[in-house]
């Protein structure tokens, strides 16, 4: 069975970048939770701490050392509410640089005859996440990667663009898979520039070009101690804004939801209304953290649309915040379902899905797991 995912042609005579759209401003009142007072002549939208998506495939699980131990501390991080719509998606593996045969010998993530996807400890893995040096000399596919039935994509991190990453990235693309990249680097409006730079002279040339994903964006670093009102208006708020709208016109580029490096663990939530045991300032902290990640989804969701926001648990390698799968679960889904995702729905071909859904599932189905192959 093939692993590789139909690609994204890039559109002929043109480059990938564009000229920057500007994006609406969207007003307090997207970053706070819908008032109640609403009238009774017109229905409440649901509470967003009860929308829930039909699954969830989380789509960046980092191994740390052995996978099967790895895997059985995110089923307890993961929870009830988490955990229990896993089942129905998959994860998506982070695969450490020190992966080898005998790591993945130990895994039977060998063709399950059509009964469903592999799993390890439990947990069914949709697809694997393998590491590349960017800019090393030389490139290839492991060899533990041969024989495996489950779809592979590739996974390096950027700092700054030289001769040695474009010819790596290239590579990289040419194999037809998916490619992740964790943005190290802050995005000055020069390192913006050479990062546009790297991925156009990458597809050159290229006569197709599979998804690009990218980490680390959203949300951005940030300052805790910037209040809401103040961000609005600060330069670097504004800064992501027009480098959002940049990195939306790029064809076929997803931006991955992860938890934030925020020097601050991810506050912890209540699983559901009835648990009175939460600690009040955790709660406190816990919808502070809500309106600002809506400040920073509101123009992703603008600009890239909710069909190209892929979800995942795991901060980035680089990240020095302590993050619970579950914690960020919760906070993640609230957040987009105060800015109306469950109101919003996108015609898929087969199914209207709402924006919930898309983020949370469908789209790393689609990108990862090779959905629309199938």
């Amino acid at each position: 069975m093939s692993t590789e995912i139909p690609p994204t042609p890039p559109s002929p005579g043109v480059g990938l970048r564009r000229k920057p759209k500007t994006l609406p401003t969207l007003p307090l009142s997207a970053f706070s939770p819908p008032n109640s007072s609403t009238g009774e002549r017109f229905p409440r939208p649901p509470t967003p701490s009860r929308v829930h998506p039909v699954q969830v495939v989380d789509a960046h699980v980092v191994v740390v050392g052995d996978a099967t131990a790895s895997l059985e501390s995110w089923k307890k991080e993961a929870g009830k509410a988490l955990g229990g719509l896993i089942g129905k998606g998959g994860v998506v593996l982070a695969l450490p640089a020190t992966a080898s045969d005998e790591l993945l010998a130990g895994l039977q993530l060998r063709d399950t005859g059509g009964q469903g996807l592999p799993e390890i400890a439990g947990v069914p893995v949709l697809s694997l996440m393998v590491p590349f040096e960017m800019h090393s000399a030389q490139h290839e596919m492991p060899a533990y990667t041969s024989g495996l039935s489950i779809p592979i994509s590739l996974a390096t991190s950027f700092s700054k663009s030289t001769p040695e990453s474009i010819v790596g990235l290239k590579w990289a693309l040419s194999q037809g898979r998916p490619v992740d990249i964790d943005v190290r680097a802050a995005l000055s409006d020069s390192a913006l520039q050479g990062f546009l730079d790297l991925l156009d002279e990458a597809v050159a040339d290229l006569p197709s070009v599979p998804p690009i994903i990218i980490s680390s964006v959203l949300p951005p670093p940030h300052d805790l101690s910037l209040s809401i009102v103040k961000l609005m208006k600060h330069p670097s708020y504004h800064t992501f804004q027009t480098q959002t709208a940049a990195l939306s016109l790029v064809p076929g580029l997803y931006i991955k939801f992860l938890p934030p490096s925020w020097d601050a663990p991810t506050p912890a939530t209540p699983s559901d209304l009835a648990n009175d045991t939460v600690d009040d300032a955790n709660s406190k902290q816990s919808k502070e953290w809500k309106r600002r990640i809506k400040m920073y989804l509101g123009p992703v969701i603008e600009a890239f649309g909710f069909e190209r926001i892929i979800f995942g648990s795991s901060p980035s390698p680089a990240s020095h915040s302590a993050s619970l799968a579950g914690d960020w679960y919760e906070i993640a889904r609230e957040s987009l379902a105060e800015l109306g995702a469950d109101q919003e729905t996108q015609d898929t071909g087969a199914d209207q899905e709402t924006g919930i859904d898309l983020v949370f599932a469908s789209n790393a189905e689609k990108v990862y797991g090779n959905r629309a192959k199938k």
